[in-house]
């Protein structure tokens, strides 16, 4: 005994320190006990009795059934007295009037009843208990009646009103009645003798008849549905203030603005879009609500901007102080340094401090909600712990266990609707940080200077707005869990020391050692997702390219090389995917098996130290160890988050602070010479990169070059032509007057500045959007000028071909159109724009000579005649008619001068030979004949003029085949294998605690028969616990409590057995974990590997109609949902699927009777789940189907940065921007509040679970059925219940989200078609070896139902034979290519080649036994040696010579060699740079058949006849089959084949059809000469 003292008393010291909180809690208790039996009047043993003699007690009647109902209908109406009012004169409807009548009657009546309640003393309950239930019911009758006559004057006076008003008012009948069967029962109704009560019973009938008049009321028909239409749709107008150009039209409702209070709290508001949803009818985002008016774009984006001046004009405050107290700064020139500091001043801001000055306040006071939710989280154990004890006790009265279950209901009610409130609050400032961020990045791409830009790729910048964003957005969720998770730690830790002392420190020892392995663990799966996402950029670069190029790819058959490329890159990403996925199984195993760990740990150690468990302690320890745990586990991924928007805000702070073009410091103000010229320089140097950063940076996309202008002068009016030899610096010379390059030094002056350029790229860019919308460019439609434009630009003819004329839609980059047309459209958007000043970029060489003379007659010299011209162009023989010239070489002017002067030092223009015939007049008829516009124009269907098809919008839930596909995708048994794993995972962990339910049940009664036989002995004070009851209560020091003799081993035996459960369940959790890593892992190797397969096997034409982005996307954001994030959601859904299913199982075996609530419940649960998954679906799809429109606008806006900029149109861009944003938006709020609209349901359904558990486990122990142990493991799993339900709908909705990834992947590598794979005929190993083409009777229709592109062609061209291939736009020249090679397939008809039937040989062979040098040169990333040997078959030695022969060494060698990298789309080449190399690539090939089509239209003369040379030695005895728009490049053909509407009009030799009267040939040669 001497020896236990010591430690006896050390123990007892925190003991007692415990015994504070029960003693404090037992006080309060006793006190609320006497509160409650003074106003009852009642003993403080049963303060508040259910049952007294015979019927239900006065005190519960009042307080329970009359008092509470009362408070609940009165808070509900005070919710709608915020209402606002609809205009005035609503005509009075008889069913409000009964009811608002009848409320305020009843309120008058409530109050009557007072007085004889006062008088009568105790005849009926005591007065105080009389005066609080008629206080409380008149003023909530009178708060009812002010809530139905606001409603009666809002939009709600032509429905009956909410019905949740109406239900709430029969709340109350119940104790009515109850009072009304007392009055009759007792006999003092119209006793006499009792004048006070029979005049309480008279007004209670009175009460009872104004009851049922208000229940007629409500029943009473109301207006028709048209008026309250009008009446909605009015409101709606007067409610919608809209924004500038941003429409909201009638029909659509705003959402949430102008509702009641519980509308807010339980989004009724958005009960008629989930009906919508639910009935398939959500097709299109019109159909969504307009957004509240606080979270419009332009509201969002005026408030962010406001901000963000504020804090520039602060900074620039700030510099201005500086710079005047700094002598060095200030002895500056002040006006040359103004600009700038105002560049720096909008440098030095960041966008973190504008996001915090424009949402700071609205989302830090959001923490609020969550701490309050966070305490209410507590109440749960604390009160299971009272529960428990009251099951325990056979003392307690019932009204105890009434108030627990009571206040478990409230405590649920609570902290289940603050938080709903949270998370929809949060995500609105989401939403509103989203559109700032976007419009923030938007504005800066338009406003940055074209060489800053370059800097990053445009997929880089897009990124910012994608995935950056993203990261940013999400911080708003992890900076309240970051302060949340360490609070709710410290209080769970807290309340867990209360209950078991020192064993909880089991929880620190197990689990803080997992914080720092979770950090690690976290960071390795970081650096891998870093190194995972550069390996996926790499793809989707390479993927991007391939589509850029798939028509060269296809033509030179090169999809085995990039196949091989792709599939590397995607193998490293595979490989960091894995180690992701394994260390994510790593952390899951811990997480998973940590609770068990820790509830063993914690008991084990607890009876070690002498304990007795209870089964209040160890379900409220089981409750909090799972408190615990959450915040640990989940606390590094949100440090993660955190990090990552940290690295995404630096990304994006970093473009923001990109140089923005400063037109006021590169303008001059004034002209220096002081005449009156339209453009002027003097001794201005420019280049692409600025000067401070030239030595520090890689070389620019533009190599080298920089541009110096000694003096340039370009009067009012002139046309100014611009040659020199490819590389020389012309588009340089445009780029410089639009201010898209720095200007180091010198003057540049331009007249009428603000009124901006007509520009003509030299690469046309076109927008995604119908012709006439081209060309409009944002302007109004003049028929006049319209008619004037088209005609001078030579596109009427175009126009008449296309399916829709000029509502044609076309396709990303202008795709459906040839070279020619795009060239056109983009002049004539130019000139309509009515400029004064026009900069062309070499517009004429894409098209033939014909329409290249009518452009410079009609357009150039005709339309544009008054205008000042600059005109840069390889074509010198339509620049005779040029006012001046200007010979530019490697940067500098070299000679000005009139055409007479400059045109001979450029080689000789062509003079086509003397065929002295006259021309003949065009014959009028003529101009109509030509059939369907070439190439792909042809493709655009007559009967639907939209050529790419809407991105299709599936209905429905994901089909059954999608889930096929990706189990198969998994493999059949590794997925049943995952799902066995997962249920002995699910299993041995329920058995866990069912294991330890059944220890308390057994120990318990043998603690009860100990102390039974040891009662008489006394009591040791040392070691202090609670009591059943919460009084201090003794318990046995181990070594003087008398114990059973067989208690030890009965210890060792429940211990035993429950490790061995804990050790069992640690083997299945890490068995499912890994399993579940290896099988997604493999899941995503399959379907990456079937989608690319299919896409490289695509036929062109699906290419053609598809855009780009869509396509892309499938190998961005889907392939990445498979990979990464639908097996995260999808664990989760499985662990919470497999979690719920055990949870019913104990709660069903511990409290049967919990079936008969369980299973309307779950009805209710999978009705409210189905009817919120239809319209959670569409939004999801609407919402993706709205975002691709706003990256596709900022791609286009990004390519055509210099023509937006130049013809002053960023306002406009800027505001469709805004405008594709507010409609994605639109979506994606509604999509958040459907999931909150689900949510609070789904946590009602919750605490109805948790008030059944409660209310069935206090009626089971006053029968005495109960178990405590079984029953207090049934209420802790019952307090996880409402956050699982919750979870689970919305983890499954998140999944069916994510498996729409998997059905879009699926869609492509089933539906999309393919090209024919066959391949009957085995050809020698040098087929065709002769180089004879034969076309016999060839019919090619783009599609079934458009007209044959090529209609019964047929010729021969024999072995070594060179043939011109000529005819007017639209004729099916390029066709005869697509023919050839097979990218289309014949209607009909056969093409030889040495004999053998092309139809008949593999694709792939086909293709690579053939040369062809396409109509856009396409490159790729990487280096010079791969562009023109992919497959690395040539020596250093044979790609020198063909560069030499080509005339590129020199640019070459001064780039740095074959190695060399040639960057994105061989942004380092000009476009007649480019070329070449293309043609390098044909001088390589050993191909007897070389097509040539157009393949120097970029190329200056001098380059053009050395290349016409080459191609004459290098192709001496090879066949050539040439498509020209020059003449002179095929005069020296064997033969020239003229094309007209699709057939062979004219073949025989050039001289034999030049001298042939009214051929064709000959029309052609004459348009051109002149």
């Amino acid at each position: 005994m001497a020896a236990a003292g010591p430690r006896s008393r050390a123990a007892g010291r925190p003991a007692a320190r415990r015994e504070e909180l029960p003693s404090l809690t037992f006080s309060y208790q006793r006190k609320m006990e006497n509160i409650l039996a003074d106003l009852c009047g009642t003993s403080p043993e049963d303060p508040l009795p259910v049952w007294v003699h015979g019927s239900v007690g006065h005190c519960f009647n009042q307080l329970i059934l009359n008092v509470i109902p009362h408070v609940i209908l009165a808070v509900v109406s005070a919710c709608f007295l915020g209402t606002p009012r609809y205009g005035s004169g609503v005509p009075c409807r008889p069913g409000w009037g009964c009811r608002i009548t009848a409320s305020f009657v009843l309120a008058g009546l409530f109050l009557a009843d007072t007085i004889p309640a006062t008088i009568s003393q105790q005849e009926l309950g005591p007065v105080y208990l009389e005066v609080l239930a008629n206080g409380t019911a008149a003023l909530t009758w009178f708060v009812h009646g002010l809530a139905l006559l606001i409603l009666f004057r809002s939009i709600h006076s032509s429905t009956r009103g909410p019905v949740a008003l109406a239900l709430l008012v029969l709340l109350s009948l119940p104790s009515f009645i109850i009072t009304l069967m007392w009055y009759c029962q007792s006999g003092t109704a119209w006793s006499p003798a009792h004048p006070a009560a029979s005049s309480r019973f008279a007004i209670l009938c009175l009460q009872l008849a104004c009851l049922l008049v208000y229940v007629i009321g409500c029943f009473l028909p109301t207006t028709g549905r048209q008026y309250f239409l009008s009446i909605n749709r009015s409101w709606q107008e007067d409610q919608v203030v809209s924004e500038p150009g941003i429409p909201v039209p009638d029909q659509q409702r705003v959402a949430e603005d102008g509702e009641s209070w519980l509308s807010h709290f339980f989004y009724v508001w958005m009960n008629p879009l989930m009906k919508r949803g639910y009935q398939w009818k959500l097709r299109q985002p019109q159909d969504v609500y307009v957004l509240p008016r606080q979270l419009q774009a332009a509201r969002v984006c005026d408030r962010f901007y406001a901000c963000w001046h504020k804090k520039a004009a602060q900074h620039q405050a700030e510099e201005e102080t500086v710079s005047l107290t700094s002598p060095i700064i200030a002895g500056g020139n002040v006006d040359s340094d103004a600009p700038d500091s105002s560049h720096r001043a909008q440098e030095a801001v960041r966008l973190s401090s504008v996001l915090h000055a424009a949402f700071g306040l609205r989302f830090y006071s959001l923490g609020l909600l969550r701490l309050a939710s966070n305490l209410l989280g507590f109440s749960g154990p604390f009160l299971l712990n009272l529960l428990v004890k009251f099951m325990e006790s056979q003392q307690e009265p019932l009204s105890h266990g009434m108030l627990y279950a009571l206040g478990l209901f409230a405590g649920s009610f609570l902290g289940a609707f603050l938080q709903n409130q949270f998370s929809y609050e949060v995500n609105k400032v989401m939403l509103m940080v989203r559109a700032a961020v976007i419009s923030a990045i938007y504005r800066k791409a338009l406003r940055v200077s074209s060489s800053s830009l370059t800097r990053f790729t445009v997929g880089e910048i897009l990124n910012f707005m994608s995935r950056d964003t993203s990261s940013l957005v999400n911080f708003c969720l992890s900076f309240h869990e970051m302060w949340s998770l360490p609070f709710q730690f410290a209080i769970a830790f807290y309340l867990l020391y209360q209950q078991v002392g020192f064993a909880s420190l089991g929880v620190l020892v197990l689990t803080l050692p997992l914080v720092p392995i979770n950090k690690v663990i976290a960071n390795c799966i970081v650096m891998n997702s870093k190194e995972m996402l550069k390996h996926k950029d790499t793809r989707v670069k390479l993927m991007a390219e391939f589509l850029r190029g798939i028509r060269a790819i296809k033509f030179y058959a090169w999809e085995k090389h990039f196949s091989t490329r792709i599939n590397a890159c995607r193998a490293k990403e595979l490989r960091k995917l894995r180690a992701i996925k394994y260390l994510d199984a790593v952390c899951v195993y811990l997480w998973a098996a940590l609770p068990v760990v820790v509830s063993i740990a914690i008991f084990i150690t607890y009876v070690l130290l002498g304990h007795q468990l209870t089964a209040a302690k160890v379900f409220t320890a089981l409750a909090l160890v799972g408190m615990l745990i959450l915040p640990l586990n989940i606390f590094p991924w949100v440090l993660n988050g955190v990090l990552e928007a940290k690295v995404s805000l630096d990304r994006i702070q970093r473009f923001l602070e990109l140089m923005d073009q400063d037109l006021e410091s590169y303008y001059a103000l004034d002209s220096p010479s002081g005449a009156a010229a339209a453009v002027e320089m003097r001794c201005a140097a420019f280049s692409w990169a600025p000067v401070e950063e030239e030595s520090t940076r890689q070389p620019l996309p533009t190599g080298t070059l920089q541009l110096r202008i000694e003096n340039l002068s370009v009067r009012k009016g002139m046309l100014l032509g611009v040659v020199g030899k490819v590389g020389s610096g012309k588009s340089s010379l445009i780029s410089a007057v639009t201010g898209e390059l720095f200007k180091q030094d010198g003057q540049v002056y331009v007249c009428d500045l603000e009124q901006g350029f007509g520009l003509a790229t030299q690469e046309p860019w076109i927008q995604f959007t119908t012709v006439r919308e081209n060309i409009l460019f944002g302007r109004e439609y003049d028929a006049r000028l319209y008619k004037e434009v088209v005609e001078a630009c030579a596109l009427t003819e175009d126009l008449n071909i296309l399916p829709a004329g000029d509502q044609t839609e076309v396709g990303e980059n202008g795709i459906t159109l040839s070279a020619g047309q795009k060239a056109r459209i983009a002049l004539a958007r130019a000139v309509y724009q009515e400029k004064e000043l026009y900069l062309l970029d070499d517009p004429l060489a894409a098209v033939d000579a014909d329409v290249a003379k009518q452009l410079m007659q009609k357009c150039i010299l005709g339309v544009l005649k008054h205008k000042t011209r600059i005109l840069c162009t390889h074509r010198t023989e339509f620049l005779e008619k040029a006012d001046a010239l200007l010979l530019i070489d490697n940067g500098r002017i070299v000679k000005t001068g009139t055409p007479a002067d400059i045109l001979p030092l450029v080689e000789a223009f062509p003079k086509f030979k003397d065929m002295d015939k006259r021309q003949k007049d065009k014959a009028p008829d003529e101009q109509g004949q030509e059939e369907a516009v070439e190439t792909e124009a042809e493709e655009s269907t007559q009967t639907n003029h939209l050529i790419h098809k809407e991105e299709e919008k599936k209905e429905g839930a994901v089909a059954f085949q999608v889930y096929k596909a990706y189990w198969l995708a998994v493999g059949s048994w590794l997925a049943l294998s995952i799902l066995f794993s997962l249920l002995l995972m699910q299993a041995s962990r329920n058995v866990s605690d069912w294991w330890l339910s059944h220890w308390i049940s057994s120990v318990s009664q043998t603690a009860n028969t100990s102390v039974m036989v040891c009662s008489a002995s006394p009591p040791s004070p040392e070691l202090l616990l609670f009591s059943i009851v919460g009084l201090v209560s003794p318990i046995q020091a181990p070594d003087t409590t008398p114990v059973p003799s067989n208690g030890s081993l009965d210890v060792n035996f429940y211990l035993t057995v429950y490790g061995s459960i804990a050790v069992a369940n640690s083997l299945f959790t890490i068995l499912r974990a890994f399993l579940f890593a290896y099988g997604t892992i493999r899941a995503a190797t399959v379907i990456h590997s079937r989608l690319l397969q299919r896409a490289l096997k695509a036929t062109v034409t699906f290419f053609d109609t598809t855009p780009t982005g869509r396509i892309l996307n499938r190998f961005s954001s889907d392939l990445y949902c498979v990979d990464d994030s639908l097996p995260f959601f999808l664990n989760i859904l499985l662990a919470d699927m497999y979690g719920l299913l055990g949870r019913l199982v104990i709660i069903t075996y511990g409290l049967p009777w919990i079936g008969l609530v369980l299973l309307p419940l779950a009805a209710l649960y999978f009705s409210i789940q189905r009817y919120y998954g239809h319209t959670s679906r569409d939004l999801k799809r609407l919402h993706n189907v709205t975002l691709s429109p706003i990256y596709t606008h900022f791609s286009e806006t990004l390519s055509g940065l210099s023509s937006i900029r130049a013809m002053r149109a960023t306002q406009r861009f800027e505001l469709e921007n805004q405008l594709r944003l507010e409609q994605n938006q639109r979506c994606l709020f509604a999509s958040n509040t459907a999931a909150q609209w689900l949510d609070i349901r789904l946590q009602m359904i919750g605490v109805i679970v948790v008030t059944a558990v409660a209310g069935i486990a206090i009626i089971q122990h006053q029968k005495q059925l109960g178990n405590p142990g079984v029953v207090g493991l049934a209420l802790s799993y019952a307090l996880s219940f409402t956050s699982l339900l919750s979870s689970l709908v919305t983890i499954f909705t998140v999944t069916e989200t994510m498996m729409v990834s998997v059905e879009r992947t699926e869609e492509y590598t089933t539906d999309i078609p393919m090209e024919p794979q066959n391949k009957l005929v085995q050809v020698a190993v040098d087929w065709p070896s002769q180089g004879l083409v034969e076309f016999q009777q060839v019919v090619l229709a783009y599609r079934a139902g458009l007209p044959n592109a090529l209609d019964g062609v047929s010729f021969t061209v024999y072995p070594g034979e060179k043939v011109g291939i000529v005819g007017r736009t639209g004729s099916g020249k390029s066709t005869l290519f697509l023919a050839l090679f097979r990218m289309v397939e014949l209607k009909s008809g056969r093409i030889l080649l040495d004999g053998v039937d092309s139809q008949l040989v593999g694709l792939e062979e086909l293709r690579s036994r053939l040369a062809i040098i396409p109509q856009d040169p396409f490159l790729f990333s990487g280096s010079i040696r791969e562009n023109l040997d992919p497959q690395g078959k040539r020596t250093d030695a044979e790609l020198h010579e063909v560069l030499e022969q080509c005339h590129l060494r020199d640019a070459i060698t001064q780039m740095g060699g074959l190695d060399s990298e040639l960057g994105e789309g061989g942004k380092s080449l000009s476009v007649g740079q480019r070329q070449l190399v293309c043609l390098a690539r044909a001088l390589l090939t050993q191909a007897k058949v070389l097509c040539i089509d157009e393949a120097t239209a970029s190329v200056d003369q001098k380059t053009d006849q050395l290349l016409q040379q080459t191609i004459r030695q290098r192709f001496a005895d090879k066949t050539v089959l040439t498509v020209a728009h020059r003449l002179n490049t095929i005069l020296d053909s064997n033969r020239v084949l003229v094309m007209q509407a699709g057939r062979v009009a004219e073949l025989d030799s050039p001289t034999r059809l030049s001298q042939k009267d009214g051929s064709l040939f000959q029309d052609l040669l004459h348009s051109g000469q002149q």
